[in-house]
This record gives structure tokens, sequence and C-alpha cells, in this order.
């Protein structure tokens, strides 16, 4: 009977160790392989939600930078279509420097060139100032150089040709004769 009873125990062990292992009788699995599932859907989880947060800001970064190229387009464009203007311009200038013998016809060309300055004006268009007595490479485009001793070095003696900025740049440089101490 002993080796009954042992017979009996090893088999108890044997039972208990393969319940274990085995599912329980509702079906789920052991409590070792629902965490071990847990945590793997966890970190899926948190690669997702990280997956999904980095394609958000690469969405955003792209849309960022597909505004702000449109909007530099956009600018370049109306920069071209300005500066196509600007010859007009000049000439309308040019125009009403002009003594006309009709009083009517000159003032009706004053008032068109300057309904015209106003609408470039509305859009971004600046002309550099005349108060910049002194010649400056960046805004100013020297054309005539005369050595003189009447004005201090580098002063603007005429301007020829007005420069334009378009929204802070610099669209065309003024044309400008230049004194030069000998």
């Amino acid at each position: 009977m002993d080796s009954e009873n042992n017979n009996h125990s090893v088999a108890t062990e044997e039972a208990m160790s393969a319940d274990s292992a085995a599912p329980a009788p509702d079906g789920r699995d052991s409590v070792a392989e629902i965490t071990a599932d847990r945590d793997r859907i966890a970190k899926e989880k948190a690669e997702l939600q990280d997956l999904l947060q980095r394609r958000q800001a690469e969405f955003d970064n792209y849309r960022r930078r597909i505004e702000r190229e449109r909007s530099e387009l956009l600018e370049f464009a109306s920069m071209d279509t300005i500066k196509a203007l600007l010859p007009v311009l000049d000439d309308f200038e040019r125009a009403l420097k002009v003594e006309s013998a009709d009083k009517e016809y000159a003032r009706g060309m004053e008032m068109i060139y300057q309904r015209l300055f106003e609408a470039l004006r509305k859009l971004g268009l600046e002309q550099i100032s005349d108060e910049v007595p002194l010649f400056n490479p960046h805004i100013h485009h020297a054309v005539e150089m005369v050595e003189t001793q009447d004005h201090p070095d580098q002063t603007i003696l005429e301007e020829y040709q007005p420069g334009y900025y378009f929204k802070g740049r610099l669209l065309r440089p003024a044309m400008v004769k230049v004194a030069v101490n000998a």
C-alpha cells in the first residue's frame, strides 16, 4: 500500500504541475501568460502612440512648410509683377516733369500717377527715401561719379532713377550721381 500511496502522491503532483501549465477549466490562460500578453499589448500601444505623435508632428511641419512656400511664391510673384510696373511708374514721373500747355491733361496724368503709386504702395512698394544724403552701395547704384571739392565725399548729388523696396526687401536700387573728393 505504501507503494500505492507513493504512486498516488506522484500522480497528484504531476496533475498539479500539469494544471498550472494547462489552461484553467474556464478557458483562461495562466496569470503569467495574461501578464505577458498585457505587457506586449501595452508596449505595442506605446509604440503606436509614439508613431502617431511622430506622424502628427511630421504632418504639422509639412503643412507649415507648404504654407511658408506658398506665401513666398505669392510674394515672389507679386515682386515680379511690381518690378515689371516700375518702368511705367518711371515714365509717369518723367511725363509729369514736362511742361504741358493743357493743364487739365497734366492734372489727369498726375491723378493717374497718384492712384497707381498708391495702389502699389498698398501692395508693399516703398520708395527709397531721398533723405539718405550719402552713397550706400546696398541701396544705391552709382551711375556717375564726379570729382568735386564743393561737396563732402560720397554725397549724392542727383538721383536719376528712384529706388524701391518691396515689403522690406530691396526691389531696385536708386541710380545716382555721387561726389568724389580727389
